[in-house]
């Protein structure tokens, strides 16, 4: 019997914020690929001063910098996916949509991070039209809020209807997957829709009370990255995304005053009890 090959490494890098609590931005989102088997990589955009009770600090990373983290992991180590966070400025946003066009640069999914959870702004009001314009275009799955859709369209984005409509908007921006989420609507069930040009999905599960929800957006997002770099199709990526992050609230144990991170080891073989 001849030895079985070696499988081959899935690749997953994400270009984003730091957050020093390690709930959300690159801290979430190299967990989350870990968690899904997927080896991952970074590339800063900014440094953030964070914890559970919001951002005190944010400081923008040199362009170049960010630039030569970026063509320093293709060049070498390479990658099947990719995961935008925090790109802060206009400026950061229009280089990396360069580099992914330029790097070729798979599987790219857009998370289009606006503001914290204590309403520190991530994004300046400028970067977001440069968002729709130039980096929706290049992703394979964008996923924004409802407060985030809703800031990409200009339109009202609170009733699973209007998700729809959103979704639509966004989609036509050349998006090829939009998930609105609706984890900030007010609803006894988290809706998430998902729109691929051609029929809605609706995507439930229980609303959790809880104050762990910190980086969840990051957390999804990462998810579905590390889905598409496991040569997961858009769907069942999306699917599992949910289902991972549903369990990582509902197994998270509270930390910090504010509102506190998920459980990203929830169903590996370490946990926190």
């Amino acid at each position: 019997m001849s030895p079985r090959k070696p499988q081959p490494i899935r690749r997953a890098l994400t270009i984003a914020g730091s957050d020093s609590g390690g709930g959300a931005g690159i801290q979430a989102d190299l967990k989350t690929f870990t968690a899904f088997g997927v080896y991952g990589m970074s590339a800063l955009t900014a440094v953030t001063a964070q914890n559970t009770l919001g951002v005190q600090d944010a400081l923008e990373l040199p362009l170049p910098l960010i630039e030569k983290q970026v063509r320093s992991v293709v060049s070498d180590i390479g990658l099947d996916a990719a995961k935008t966070g925090m790109l802060s400025s206009s400026a950061v946003v229009r280089l990396v949509a360069s580099l992914v066009k330029e790097l070729r640069i798979p599987n790219l999914v857009v998370d289009p991070v606006m503001i914290a959870k204590g309403g520190h702004p991530l994004l300046t009001e400028e970067a977001r039209a440069t968002v729709r314009k130039h980096l929706l275009p290049l992703a394979a799955v964008v996923t924004p809020n409802t407060h985030e859709a809703a800031a990409l369209t200009g339109l009202r984005v609170e009733t699973p209807e209007e998700m729809r409509r959103a979704a639509k908007e966004l989609l036509s921006s050349g998006a090829q997957w939009v998930v609105v989420k609706g984890g900030h609507a007010d609803s006894q069930d988290a809706i998430d829709v998902v729109y691929d040009g051609k029929s809605f999905t609706e995507l439930r599960s229980r609303r959790i009370e809880t104050k762990s929800t910190h980086g969840t957006g990051c957390t999804f997002s990462a998810a579905i990255t590390a889905g598409l770099a496991k040569g997961m199709r858009p769907p069942l990526a999306i699917t599992r995304a949910k289902s991972f992050v549903t369990q990582a609230i509902a197994g998270a144990a509270p930390l910090g005053q504010g509102h506190g991170p998920t459980n990203h080891l929830v169903g590996t073989t370490s946990t926190w009890r």
